[in-house]
């Protein structure tokens, strides 16, 4: 069971009005603050793990920086990304870089490592979902909130 602060926050995430506002500020502050950590802080992943995901532009081709929060797959060196877009319609843009250019960089616990992205589909993606709820119950409802599927990927290290 979730402690106090856990339910809180899970409750929290999951109103629609934190949909509406939170994509406007936690990505900016969480951007500002790791790079004047270098790398060492990341704000939101005191609620969840995060990474900060560098990658191509699907269109630009330039490099792409966005703190994401994930789901670290303990002894395997992989992590989850979860594309909820705070379950608003669209999918975010960063999973559309991913598609396009899989060899990306996260930035994890202040060291850069090289990744490559791999949309998860059919039982694998089935799989990860179940697990990716269980590790944080308001991405259901943010999959509830929408006609799309969430997009999974699954990062590996170079």
């Amino acid at each position: 069971m979730a402690a106090p602060g856990v339910r809180l926050m899970q409750k929290v995430s999951s109103a629609p009005l934190f949909a509406k506002v939170a994509p406007h500020f936690i990505p900016a502050l969480d951007r500002t603050v790791h790079r004047l950590t270098r790398g060492k802080v990341l704000l939101s992943a005191r609620m969840l793990p995060g990474v900060v995901l560098t990658a191509k532009g699907a269109k630009s081709g330039q490099p792409r920086t966005t703190p994401l929060a994930c789901m670290p797959e303990e002894g395997a060196g992989t992590w989850i990304l979860i594309g909820s877009n705070f379950g608003r319609p669209g999918h975010p843009a960063w999973t559309a870089n991913l598609l396009k250019h899989p060899e990306a960089e996260v930035s994890w616990q202040g060291r850069d490592i090289p990744v490559t992205a791999r949309l998860l589909v059919g039982e694998e993606r089935a799989a990860a979902w179940r697990e990716v709820l269980r590790f944080w119950p308001p991405y259901a409802t943010y999959q509830a909130r929408i006609d799309r599927e969430i997009r999974l990927f699954r990062l590996e290290r170079r």
